[in-house]
């Protein structure tokens, strides 16, 4: 897979789970070079638009 996966084996005590808010899987959560969530749950053709917007 080309997009980065984090987990630690913590569970729901996992640092990135914290920092990012994460509460069920499955989630996803698009972070910008800056660490700034700018999407969260995007499927489809919402995911695919997105991709599309913030890669150009």
């Amino acid at each position: 897979m080309t997009w980065k996966h984090i987990s630690d084996l913590q569970h729901w005590n996992n640092g990135a789970a914290s920092v990012y808010g994460i509460r069920a899987i499955p989630q996803n959560v698009l972070v910008n070079p800056e660490g700034i969530i700018i999407a969260r749950n995007l499927h489809g053709d919402d995911l695919r638009k997105k991709l599309e917007e913030v890669l150009k």
